[in-house]
């Protein structure tokens, strides 16, 4: 089969197309002809190991010291058709139609197949939702269960203000749509200049370009802020939360951490940088916000597989808008 390998760390060119293996899967797993995979942020960040020193070793350790050894094919999520069903698996048969997300250090998305195990261990899968193509359905999994996973740490109610900063990208997509849609909040999306209307389709009820402002500088406060990229001033968060408010931090430095833990000690605020955890009854929700008609995909750019390259160095631009998306083989 043909896949995309990632043979050392570093720029989006140590990524090649090569003929491969295809898996075989074991008696508890299914094998899934891929339709459709994305690039994002973090596998980018895998492939030049551009993480916190906290994540950056085990990560290395993990993969390979010197060059990737252990996973050799990038990409999280998978949208796709099981083609065969290991004798132990009940969940699924062949012919379903699937989404879902590979979790931890596992990924293999970047292929025309992957084996994947029915039930919860290195992967999060589930049908597909009805009203979404295999392109759509694939920009759901990361993006949607980081979202949901802060969002409901965040306890919001009803009316309640909630900012999200770095809403363009595929968390920030997500949280849009369900803090204002699935949560009933009043939600102040802030990113760059280009991504603004997008935004606003999506459900922003006031957007901030912080190529021109900086929100914790407007005097007006919050009692949530979802930070997704970590780029703004932590006391200046900090100082933007309402008495009891709730800082939200998806991608935690350690001192973002410590800090964090001695605001939650000392103040009414609270502080969670917690990793996001991936469960299989998260992605069935979502499925079903999704055909309720409550939340959307975001696709900015579409590539095929050898493309893939191209795609990185897009992602990395910082101008995505939403998802980009990795087509492979035949699309249905």
């Amino acid at each position: 089969m043909k896949a995309i390998i990632w043979t050392k760390f570093g720029p989006p060119n140590v990524l090649q197309l090569q003929e491969v293996d295809k898996p075989i899967p074991k008696d508890n797993e299914v094998l899934v002809k891929i339709f459709a995979t994305t690039v994002t942020a973090g596998d980018c960040e895998a492939r030049n190991l551009k993480f916190p020193i906290w994540i950056r070793f085990p990560m290395r350790a993990y993969v390979g010291f010197r060059k990737p050894k252990r996973i050799t094919i990038l990409g999280q999520e998978i949208a796709g058709e099981i083609e065969v069903v290991g004798k132990d698996v009940t969940l699924y048969k062949k012919g379903d139609q699937v989404f879902g997300t590979t979790t931890g250090f596992s990924m293999g998305g970047y292929a025309e197949y992957i084996s994947l195990p029915d039930e919860i261990k290195d992967a999060v899968l589930a049908l597909k939702p009805s009203n979404m193509s295999y392109e759509e359905a694939t920009t759901i999994p990361v993006g949607g269960l980081n979202a949901l996973h802060f969002l409901r740490k965040g306890n919001i109610q009803p009316g309640q203000k909630v900012l999200i900063n770095g809403a363009g990208g595929s968390i920030g997509t997500m949280a849009i749509q369900l803090a204002k849609s699935y949560y009933g909040a009043e939600v102040t999306a802030v990113d760059s200049t280009g991504k603004l209307d997008m935004l606003c389709s999506i459900g922003a009820d006031k957007v901030i370009d912080f190529t021109k402002e900086d929100f914790t500088k407007r005097g007006e406060s919050y009692d949530v802020i979802f930070d997704i990229v970590g780029k703004s001033s932590y006391s200046g968060c900090i100082n933007s939360l309402n008495k009891n408010g709730i800082f939200l931090i998806a991608n935690p430095t350690l001192t973002r951490i410590i800090r964090g833990f001695w605001t939650s000690k000392t103040s009414s605020k609270k502080v969670i940088s917690r990793l996001a955890s991936y469960k299989t009854e998260d992605l069935v929700f979502l499925k079903e916000l999704i055909e309720a008609g409550t939340i959307k995909s975001v696709i900015d750019r579409r590539y095929p597989l050898e493309q893939t390259v191209e795609a990185h160095e897009y992602v990395e631009t910082g101008k995505k808008m939403g998802n980009v998306i990795i087509t492979i083989g035949h699309i249905r």
